[in-house]
């Protein structure tokens, strides 16, 4: 397994490009499932989910061809129902294509997915929605196996604003008979990216972006050309690799708006903030306050950069604490970050940090995606080398990690072993 080596201490300077959104691609890729026109997908970033999803969809009937960053999807034969264990396993969003091929084919199959360790993360809002539009639903064998002669509309109330369930009931909603109301739908700017690009596709959509979303069923829809928003995640943990490295980043092609929160909480612990149209840079000119973080559902602080804060806490002399509302079990970074000197003290759902004067080089291991970019962050911070293991984790969600990180003046280096 490849590893990364990282010599911290280093202020990092410079501006870096932000990659199209990763969490926003999955969905608007699945949605190619419900029709047979080409689709043509630009800003998508290159990652390994997006290479599994690639092999997903091949393989339940597409033809697909990448070239950099645009991604163009038509028809190759008769699609399949069923996604097997050894293509969903990798990748927990495997489960997006439970929507477009129940509305398609009346029918679908699919293993129960996987993904990054944070977590149970229950399918049962997804299942509960598609029993509204009429599917029965049957378990067998670690399959869910979904079975519809018609999907009709219908009011579906989510007892939690789930994304996934939002992305699966709209990609399932669009081709119902009658209206399908969204009631406590997600809100983040992955979903109004999904709808917008459905609704290019001829799909009738109102409310994206609110608690309350209205889709009206058509009967068919029809390719269309579509650019993938950025990602803002990407763009949150560069915005606190300035603050953690005390150092000047520009990010260009982001989208501000996207990021009022950890804009917020970076300027009250201190950082100088400006933003342009599509620009955010990221400056540090004084030593840094504590600020305490709660994750919540979009608009609130991001449960995907909660690890990544922590990182940056432990290096702010004093006390803060970091609340985790969004998924359980998504502490297995602060055992590693504590590898580094963090003083860090799990307390039920939420961890008190003391932020301690320096960090030091230590060997550390990922063990889901965003923990990895904690793990980064933290060496960067840290006095000598360190070196980071399993960092597959990082190449599902971060395109050319150590070379943007290279580009700012980091001292790291891929191993391959």
């Amino acid at each position: 397994m490849d590893k990364i080596f990282v010599y911290g201490g280093k202020k990092l300077q410079g501006a870096v490009k932000i990659s199209g959104s990763k969490n926003a691609a999955l969905p608007i890729l699945m949605a190619s499932l419900l029709i047979d026109e080409p689709c043509y997908v630009e800003n998508v970033p290159s990652l390994a989910d997006i290479d599994t999803t690639i092999g997903l969809l091949t393989y339940l009937g597409k033809k697909i061809e990448k070239n950099d960053h645009r991604v163009y999807i038509h028809r190759d034969g008769h699609l399949k129902h069923t996604a097997p264990y050894e293509l969903v396993r990798k990748m927990r969003a495997s489960n997006l294509v439970m929507g477009p091929l129940l509305a398609r084919l009346g029918k679908v199959d699919v293993s129960l997915p996987g993904g990054c360790a944070i977590g149970a993360r229950p399918i049962d809002i997804h299942l509960k929605a598609f029993e509204k539009l009429g599917a029965k639903i049957k378990l067998e064998a670690g399959y869910v196996k979904l079975n519809a002669n018609e999907l009709i509309g219908n009011r579906i109330h989510f007892r939690f604003p789930s994304v996934g369930a939002t992305e699966n009931v709209l990609l399932a909603s669009v081709l119902a008979k009658g209206k399908t109301t969204i009631e406590n739908a997600a809100r983040e700017p992955e979903i109004t990216d999904l709808a917008g690009f459905l609704n290019k596709m001829g799909a009738k959509i109102t409310g994206a972006g609110t608690p309350k979303i209205v889709i009206e069923g058509v009967k068919k829809l029809h390719g269309a050309k579509y650019r993938v928003i950025p990602d803002r995640i990407e763009a949150a943990t560069y915005l606190i690799t300035s603050a953690i490295t005390k150092g000047d980043v520009k990010l260009l092609g982001v989208e501000p708006n996207h990021l009022k929160a950890i804009i917020s909480k970076l300027k009250k612990s201190g950082m100088i903030i400006k933003t342009g149209k599509d620009s955010i840079e990221s400056k540090w000119v004084r030593t840094l306050k504590p600020v305490s973080i709660t994750t919540a559902v979009y608009p609130g602080f991001p449960t995907d950069v909660q690890a990544q804060w922590m990182a940056l806490m432990s290096t702010v002399r004093g006390k803060s604490e970091i609340e985790e509302t969004i998924f359980e079990n998504r502490f297995l970074h602060v055992a590693e970050l504590q590898r580094l000197g963090a003083d860090l003290k799990i307390k039920g759902n939420s961890v008190h940090v003391a932020g301690v004067k320096k960090l030091s080089g230590a060997p550390m291991m990922v063990s889901d995606l965003r923990a990895g970019a904690a793990l980064v962050l933290g060496a960067l911070a840290a006095k000598g080398k360190s070196v980071i293991s399993r960092i597959y984790h990082l190449d599902r969600g971060y395109e050319h990690l150590e070379k943007k990180l290279k580009g700012l003046g980091a001292d790291m280096r891929r191993i391959h072993s």
